[in-house]
């Protein structure tokens, strides 16, 4: 039964995508219902007015589908942490960070409920989308891991572009930390017209421009930086890049951002437009960490001549040493 159920190698990283790709459009959906006003459909969690079936009416529907759908997400993750028990050859750290998956989305169902019964609290709001983000972080990580066998994993003796690099997942944090705020003070509150959403007012009424110039700059330190990480690698590596290097690809998103950015602010933050936004914002934070998870460890590498010349060496002192 054991040798039945055993999972291999390759299945198992399909999985691991599998989930990665789920998480991922548990965001799109997510941003959908709030950019469609459906954030309060169902006012109480779990149930949808007090049942399991949702009213007729578009903003229960949408909100409902959405649970519908993050349940789904939960079964997909739990069943990775499953075949993560069952991967041969065994690897632990595949298990804990399998175990994460369904446990973050546990804990997003509870921050979820919370969000509703306070009425789209501002604070919620971007607690909820920002674990999000640190859901892919684990999900990435598993995938990126699985990808690879046990110690297989690059490493780079480049440690200035190893940091650079990483220094661009901080920044890429603070400007999804700031993008939060500047919706959760935008005029899509994620309720329709009658319902009472509290709104993040820490600037008075000069929130919402406050809070889009904090995450424009943010943005743009953001992008600057990108453009000179790029350029240090560009001359690690004699002028050569691939056109599809992480780095460049994460600086054709941050220029699309930048646009994207520019032009709904200028029409007034039309909703459709904010959604293309915030799925644009989670597709860099990925790519960032496909940057990121691409330059490696910091150590020595290890090639094959390495490997051929200590074998070479422990041949000889063995042949060097006289028998007892």
């Amino acid at each position: 039964m054991r040798s039945r159920l055993a999972v291999n190698e390759d299945q198992f990283r399909k999985a691991t995508y599998v989930a990665l790709v789920s998480l991922t459009l548990i965001v799109f959906t997510g941003a959908a219902v709030r950019l469609t006003d459906s954030g309060l459909g169902c006012p109480t969690w779990p149930r949808c007015y007090g049942h399991i079936y949702p009213p007729l009416g578009i903003h229960p529907l949408i909100e409902f589908s959405n649970r519908m759908v993050a349940g789904l997400v939960g079964i997909i993750t739990g069943v990775v942490f499953l075949m993560s028990l069952a991967r041969r050859p065994f690897r632990r750290e595949l298990a804990w960070l399998s175990a994460a998956l369904p446990l973050g989305v546990l804990a997003q169902a509870v921050l979820g409920g919370f969000t509703v019964l306070e009425k789209l609290a501002p604070g919620f709001v971007m607690a909820h989308f920002l674990l999000s983000m640190v859901l892919l972080i684990f999900a990435f990580w598993l995938a990126w891991r699985a990808t690879f066998p046990r110690g297989a994993r690059p490493r780079s003796s480049d440690r200035l572009l190893v940091r650079s690099v990483r220094g661009l997942g901080v920044l890429a944090g603070i400007t999804l930390f700031a993008g939060t705020a500047a919706t959760a003070a935008g005029p899509h509150s994620g309720g329709h017209v009658g319902q009472v959403i509290k709104r993040l007012t820490i600037e008075g009424p000069n929130t919402l421009e406050w809070a889009v110039n904090l995450h424009a700059t943010a943005a743009v330190i953001f992008g600057v930086c990108t453009i000179f990480v790029w350029l240090l690698k560009r001359s690690r590596t004699g002028g050569r890049l691939d056109p599809l290097e992480p780095l460049t690809v994460l600086g054709i998103l941050i220029a699309a951002q930048g646009l994207i950015g520019a032009v709904q602010y200028e029409l007034k933050l039309p909703a459709e437009m904010v959604w293309v936004h915030v799925c644009m914002a989670t597709m860099t934070w990925l790519v960032t960490l496909w940057a990121v998870a691409t330059e490696g460890r910091i150590g020595e590498p290890q090639t094959l001549a390495d490997e051929q010349a200590i074998a070479t060496i422990v041949a000889e002192w063995s042949q060097s040493v006289p028998a007892s």
